[in-house]
């Protein structure tokens, strides 16, 4: 029984002001005319039936989630009752699942990636479905075009694209003289963060390496209520804390002898700051990369300026090298050297 868990539940604080708490990054029509979720939603419809695709998400992006997929019903949206990181979500998530249906085979998707050949990446998913239903834990590997310190890394024995191989241990994220190994060597493969295996198959690896996600999980067990997502997350909500926050690559991926990689090319980005927006559009004869804004750019290029569409223009004279992010209620202005600190402004708020 295939099934889709797709982790919706970060604030998407790096495209600050247009990503909010209530509506970040992943609800947002900055990238196409639809939401990055909706993107993922209908990108595995030809797999599944709808009812077989589960949402995670805490309860304050719940109205604003809704809202975009009028069609997912209540009792397919997973809310977390706090943020324990991908090691507690995936536990509880794929556990909830495994209330629905016995054992299923579970994939577990970012809801704010975006991936360029949707036909290739669902072939690559039933390749997985096959490995896992083997009692493999499977990670799908993107084969690099660039030396990337932004990603973490594979290592494995054979990069043969759609080919599963075992994988020889994670990499954190690099320095460029690494990454430039990595990249050259072609032993490596970018850490996409998705992951395919049969419930009883991830229980036991965290039973065997993680077991205070294991005992957590099986104490919240006799607690769930799988049709009623905001009682059930205040009635497991005092348990749930006691998960450590933990990664799922620190709980699992890093220690488990069953981890199977397959080395694929779908044309993914992790979307994972605005200068992703220079790698997605056109830029203009400056080198200005411009989205839901009408602008007036005099002397000025290497620029990213975008708005959600409720600011009429924005004019630059003399500016270089920047990130203008423009709403209703808030202006970015930031060097794009800068772009990992923005974090840092929305401390002060």
């Amino acid at each position: 029984m295939l099934t889709f868990l797709i982790m919706a539940g970060g604030s998407g604080e790096r495209f600050w002001p247009l990503s909010t708490k209530q509506k970040p990054k992943q609800l947002l029509k900055i990238f196409s005319d639809k939401s990055l979720i909706r993107l993922a939603y209908e990108r595995i419809l030809p797999l599944v039936d709808k009812d077989r695709i589960f949402i995670a998400t805490n309860e304050i992006q719940v109205p604003a989630l809704k809202e975009d997929l009028t069609e997912l019903d209540d009792s397919r949206i997973i809310i977390e009752p706090a943020f324990r990181d991908t090691a507690a979500a995936i536990a509880y998530g794929s556990t909830m699942i495994s209330k629905y249906y016995e054992n299923p085979t579970v994939v577990v998707l970012a809801s704010d990636h975006l991936i360029a050949n949707g036909e290739e990446f669902r072939k690559v998913i039933k390749l997985a479905e096959a490995e896992a239903n083997n009692g493999s834990i499977v990670t799908l590997g993107i084969k690099p075009t660039y030396p990337e310190t932004g990603y973490g890394y594979i290592e494995v024995t054979d990069s043969t694209l759609n080919k599963a191989t075992k994988s020889l241990g994670f990499r954190e994220k690099p320095k460029y003289e690494i990454a430039k190994e990595y990249f050259e060597s072609g032993k490596y493969l970018w850490n996409s963060g998705m992951f395919i295996f049969k419930y009883e198959t991830i229980m036991n690896a965290l039973k065997m390496h993680s077991p205070n996600h294991y005992n957590t999980i099986e104490s919240i067990k006799p607690l769930f209520n799988k049709n009623e997502g905001v009682k059930t997350a205040e009635i497991v909500k005092d348990k749930f804390m006691n998960f450590e926050k933990k990664s799922i690559d620190f709980a699992v991926m890093e220690h488990a002898n069953n981890i199977m990689v397959i080395p694929s090319e779908f044309g993914w980005n992790d979307v994972g700051n605005f200068t992703a927006f220079e790698e997605l559009f056109n830029k203009d004869a400056n080198s200005n990369v411009i989205r839901n804004v009408n602008c007036i750019s005099v002397d000025s290029n290497n620029n990213i300026i975008v708005s959600d569409g409720s600011y009429q223009r924005v004019s630059l004279l003399g500016v270089t090298n920047m990130i203008i992010a423009v709403t209703k209620d808030d202006i970015l202005v930031c060097e794009k050297s800068k772009n990992q600190d923005i974090k840092k402004i929305i401390k002060l708020l």
